[in-house]
């Protein structure tokens, strides 16, 4: 009799044990491959995009586009969203099929990645040249236009972001602003933020686009794509001089502080920052006596905006674009790599520490690290594994085209990247050759 009722409790527990993991099964395979929702550039505040939707990697595949790449693949919701940097298009791939579901058009480029929230997609558009004016025309007389530069509206033709249906890619809404929207929208609460060329730093609502609030930052803003970390939000400015990095208290929608950095003559616009354990790392470029021009990063208390540790990388070659490294934080290491120098590096976040540095091809785009690789793209169509302590080379892929300044980003061990080439490449990352220990 007892041994009866043990046996039937044996098949029962069995019974529930095949049930919960069929059921665990099922729903890992129900839910879309990719993050539920993306939300700001590069999907969290540390920048270092990695995503586990509970999925078996992706197989080797190239999605085709219209133009060139510039933009973060965006995978989310069993799709991606990409948009491209010449032509303006915008368009979503299923990730099943690996078909194109969709294709929109924006009035301007789409250099930064579209985000996505709760069946919408969020894309601002716009280009990086300036308005000219009288003024314009009256500082070329004296040969100053370079000044002007500084006190110009960045962004001709038509700038601002659009909302487009996530399944169909319809308009549902479009707001336009003076300037270029080049960097990545971000979400906080019920409410969408851009920044923009017009130094101005815009609150609109999610459904409609409505406009909110605005604020004065004072600071053009190019591709520093605005970093919400709690209930603030971090980001880099140029012109009028001098370079600008500024905090934004969302909940009282006022400036916290603002660090200005007058020996920074480029690049503090177009970084997005990175935040992580109360510092913001940012990178910019200054001008030594000899005229050269010299890589700097820096590390900025969140609370205060005081530089907590800076370290400068010397010079180097001149870069045409894209001049100025954008870092991830991942485990208590900040990973950045400089164009100018050609050097990638690994810092301690805490105390500033350098780890190492390792030469190779020039890389402009932010890397992305898991399992004790970071993974940096190159402008010579390569990406490049170091292992994260020893900054020693141990995978690498041949791609093809430009891989900036947009960075790789991973989801369940598949490597998505996009090209200048006009492709947006898919890499299981068990494809990638192993070169070393």
């Amino acid at each position: 009799m007892k041994m009866k009722k043990f046996l039937k409790c044996l098949i029962a527990a069995g019974t529930l044990f095949v049930i919960s993991h069929t059921d665990t099964k099922n729903a890992s395979a129900a839910a879309p491959f990719g993050a539920e929702e993306w939300t700001q550039y590069r999907l969290s505040p540390d920048n270092n995009a990695v995503i586990d939707s509970g999925h078996e990697p992706l197989e080797y595949m190239i999605l085709e586009t219209e133009d060139e790449v510039r933009a973060t693949p965006v995978v989310a919701d069993g799709k991606v969203f990409i948009g491209n940097h010449n032509s303006g298009d915008v368009m979503a791939f299923d990730l099943d099929s690996g078909e194109r579901m969709w294709r929109n058009t924006a009035p301007n480029w789409i250099h930064s990645e579209a985000i996505y929230h709760e069946g919408l997609v969020y894309v601002g558009y716009g280009n990086r040249f300036f308005q000219k004016n009288r003024a314009y025309s009256f500082f070329k007389n004296f040969g100053l236009q370079d000044l002007f530069r500084h006190r110009a509206i960045r962004g001709t033709g038509e700038s601002g972001v659009m909302a487009l249906d996530a399944d169909t890619g319809k308009l549902v809404w479009r707001h336009g602003t003076k300037g270029e929207v080049m960097p990545t929208p971000a979400i906080y609460k019920n409410h969408l933020y851009i920044t923009t060329g017009d130094r101005t730093l815009y609150k609109l609502t999610l459904d409609e686009g409505a406009l909110i609030h605005k604020e004065d930052i004072g600071s053009t803003v190019s591709m520093s794509s605005p970093n919400i970390h709690g209930d603030m939000l971090y980001v880099g400015g140029s012109g009028p001089l001098p370079y600008t990095f500024s905090a934004y208290d969302l909940k009282k929608d006022e400036m916290a502080w603002q660090t200005e950095f007058p020996d920074v003559v480029m690049g503090l616009d177009d970084v997005p920052p990175a935040v992580s354990n109360g510092l913001v790392i940012t990178t910019g470029l200054v001008s030594n006596k000899d005229g050269e021009l010299e890589h700097e990063i820096y590390a900025l208390d969140t609370s205060t905006g005081e530089i907590a540790w800076q370290d400068n990388w010397g010079a180097g070659q001149f870069v045409k674009n894209n001049k100025s490294g954008a870092p991830i934080i991942h485990e208590g290491t900040v990973f950045v790599a400089s164009p100018i120098t050609k050097t990638y590096y690994a810092y301690d976040l805490n105390s500033g520490e350098q780890l190492w540095a390792h030469e190779d091809a020039a890389a402009k785009a932010p890397p992305v690290a898991k399992d004790g690789i970071v993974y940096f793209s190159n402008v010579e169509g390569e990406i490049v594994g170091l292992d994260v302590t020893r900054g020693i080379p141990v995978r690498r892929m041949a791609l093809e085209g430009v891989l900036a300044p947009a960075g790789p980003v991973i989801a369940n061990d598949t490597l998505f990247i996009g090209s200048q080439d006009g492709n947006i490449y898919v890499v299981p990352l068990d494809d990638f050759e192993d070169i070393g220990n």
